[in-house]
């Protein structure tokens, strides 16, 4: 079974397909924004990744949060409660991280289902 992957650089990639499966690299929002803005812009950078592989937020298997502060628990999941397809919740776990870059409060690492895999 062959693996493609997408916005391949030398530490990683953005896109791995394996399968019917599509794995994403950690996804974040710009520092220095509130938790809201930078759910927000993590989950526009997962649906746009998601997007170039043919699938849509319904695809998502799994997406695991990391917040950087737990106390945002609440305000990312009004920014998640509005964004994820109703009926289409994928399996989720959520804790507490240091995440890799100041000012950062939010990432979301997601692994969607494929129909067929992109040429």
């Amino acid at each position: 079974m062959s693996i493609q992957r997408y916005h391949t650089g030398s530490r990683m990639s953005q896109i791995v397909i394996h399968g019917d499966t599509v794995y994403l690299a950690g996804q974040v929002g710009n520092a220095g924004g509130t938790v809201e803005e930078q759910t927000r812009e993590a989950l526009a950078r997962v649906e746009a990744l998601l997007g170039e592989v043919g699938c849509r937020r319904e695809d998502l298997l799994q997406v695991i949060v990391w917040l950087a502060d737990i106390a945002d628990f609440d305000a990312m999941n009004a920014v998640w409660d509005a964004w994820v397809a109703p009926g289409h919740a994928p399996v989720r776990a959520c804790g507490e991280a240091r995440l890799a870059a100041p000012g950062l409060k939010v990432e979301l690492i997601a692994t969607a289902a494929i129909a067929r895999v992109p040429t």
